[in-house]
């Protein structure tokens, strides 16, 4: 599994352009990463769409959660992938066939995939991999305190 890295402007710049987040794989199990991700983005003010058929049409935070990406009919600027990495490369292919405007495919911590990551790359997406977009806020607008990181402790609750 390879790591890229990225500046910290760079990721801050990501997370300051971007408004509407569809999130891939959002679980309904509020002990499950993907569910307090989501909850958390949406609390700071994101629009977050969820998406994962095995719930399609249930409401997560006020929205509907979706079966896929092709279902969202209004702009998304970063989709955010809790899936498998081999799984990967139809959520960007649908993504980009999707969103004609989307600015960033964020994959989440454990999720890599350079095949799908250049694929989107060359549409002008940016793509950050094997990060989590609710540690990178917290850590580059002040949230994150060094305790936290010396603990190794990262704490769901808000």
């Amino acid at each position: 599994m390879t790591e890229e890295t990225y500046t910290d402007a760079h990721l801050k710049e990501v997370l300051q352009r971007t408004r509407v987040i569809a999130v891939v794989g959002v679980s309904m199990n509020p002990v499950r990463p993907s569910y307090y991700v989501a909850r958390y983005l949406g609390l700071k003010g994101f629009t977050v769409i969820p998406v994962n058929p095995g719930h399609a049409g249930e409401k997560l935070f006020g929205q509907t959660i979706r079966a896929s990406l092709s279902e969202i009919k209004e702009p998304v600027d970063m989709v955010d992938i809790f899936r498998r990495s081999d799984h990967v490369p139809p959520i960007v292919d649908e993504a980009l066939a999707a969103f004609p405007d989307l600015r960033t495919i964020w994959m989440q911590i454990g999720v890599v995939n350079p095949e799908a990551a250049a694929t989107a790359r060359a549409r002008g997406v940016d793509v950050v991999m094997y990060r989590c977009p609710k540690i990178e806020y917290q850590r580059l607008f002040g949230e994150l305190r060094m305790g936290g990181f010396n603990t190794g402790v990262i704490s769901s609750k808000l």
